[in-house]
This record gives C-alpha cells, sequence and structure tokens, in this order.
C-alpha cells in the first residue's frame, strides 16, 4: 500500500470515527438530551464572558438565525442563557448556565484525552511535523469556504 492510499484510508476513517466515537463518548449522562451539535454551540460560546448571537454563529459558520433555534432548544434544557446587551438593546447575549459550563468541561475532557492519544510516543520533532501537517489539512479546508 502506498502512502498515499494508507493517509486516504486512515482520514476517512477519522473523519467518520470523529464524529461516531465523539457522540458515543460525549452524549451521555446528563448530557442525552442534547446533540454533538449542540455541545460544539457550547464548545463555541465558551465559559469566559457572554458572547453575541453572531459572534458565535460567526464561528460556527452558520446564519443567526440557524443558531437562534438551537439556542431556543439550548435554553429550554438549561444549557445556555440569553440576555440582552446593557449597552445596546438590539444585541443578544449569550452565556453558559451551570449546566452548560458542566456540558462544556465534559466535552474539553474528551478532547484533551484524545490529543494526548495522539501525542503519546511521539517525539518533539514527531509532534513538530505532525503539527505542520495538521495545518495544511486545516488549511486547505478552510480554502473551501
Amino acid at each position: 500500500m502506498t502512502p498515499y492510499e494508507t493517509f486516504h484510508g486512515i482520514l476517512v476513517k477519522l473523519f467518520h470515527d470523529i464524529l461516531s466515537v465523539e457522540e458515543k463518548a460525549i452524549i451521555t449522562g446528563e448530557f442525552k438530551d442534547i446533540t454533538t451539535n449542540d455541545m460544539h454551540i457550547i464548545e463555541a460560546i465558551g465559559i469566559a464572558k457572554a458572547k453575541s448571537m453572531s459572534a458565535v454563529a460567526k464561528a460556527m459558520d452558520v446564519t443567526v438565525g440557524t443558531l437562534t433555534i438551537a439556542i431556543n432548544n439550548l435554553v429550554k434544557k438549561g444549557y445556555v442563557s440569553r440576555n440582552r446587551s446593557e449597552k445596546d438593546r438590539r444585541v443578544v447575549l449569550i452565556s453558559l448556565t451551570e449546566k452548560g459550563r458542566r456540558a462544556y468541561g465534559h466535552h474539553a475532557k474528551f478532547h484533551d484525552e484524545m490529543i494526548k492519544a495522539l501525542l503519546k510516543g511521539l517525539s518533539e520533532d514527531e509532534t513538530e511535523v505532525l503539527v505542520r501537517s495538521l495545518t495544511n489539512l486545516k488549511d486547505f479546508f478552510e480554502s473551501y469556504r
């Protein structure tokens, strides 16, 4: 098998596995009432300060209208709170509730474990090559936007 064929097989399997394994790993227990997409919205909102709907929509590469539907569901389920900006009442700010922060931490733990598994046993030089390779892949995907 050529390196090209090996990379092709690995990448196709990885993309499939990341989506299915992530769902099984993070949509459990307390968080069975949300989807993987909901978890990614929670991640985009983050645990720092409140963010505007437009900032989160831009980060997720979706429209504000699309995000609004998902946020409505996350508010109903107790993961997100929505408030008007004090500076500009037209701006809607969203932030995570305590339940949302727990979901964020649960998701972050999965990502941390995934990164540790990726880097396990690699030398510093090998890690640098991997970072360069994954950056090239990210840049390739961004060229399609």
